[in-house]
């Protein structure tokens, strides 16, 4: 009994749907890049003539408007909310950079509000975010 041996073809990888591919990973790369984008409020930021740069990144942002409303992460809190969250951030990082960004024309009162409970609380850890000169 003769048995042949049938000649195996090499595998092949077909790339005519590669470009298909990439373009879909694109669409899909920018679309998980939105969502994890910043809160905005819409201020006028104050000047200053002395300015230091920190890392954003990993910062607590309170957003103050000149009505004296508080937001967080694009939603509007109250004062008491406010000092929860800043105590339960600085309960999990004792080493937490808060940022308070304010108005330029938000009265002194309604940031003193904030910075009564950061003084209550002992966090000396503060930045208050101004315009940058350029």
């Amino acid at each position: 009994m003769n048995l042949t041996k049938k000649a195996r073809r090499k595998p092949i990888i077909p790339i005519n749907s590669m470009s298909d591919i990439a373009f879909l990973l694109l669409i899909f790369i920018m679309l998980i890049s939105l969502i994890n984008y910043r809160k905005e409020i819409k201020i006028e930021y104050p000047e200053a003539v002395m300015q230091e740069s920190v890392n954003a990144d990993a910062n607590l942002e309170l957003w103050i408007t000149r009505d004296g409303d508080i937001f967080h992460e694009g939603a509007l809190i109250t004062a008491r909310t406010a000092e929860g969250i800043i105590a339960g951030e600085i309960a999990e990082n004792p080493s937490l950079r808060i940022h308070i960004l304010a108005d330029r024309h938000t009265p002194y009162r309604h940031i003193n509000t904030i910075m009564e409970t950061l003084q209550i609380l002992q966090h000396r850890v503060v930045s208050l975010v101004v315009k940058e000169n350029v």
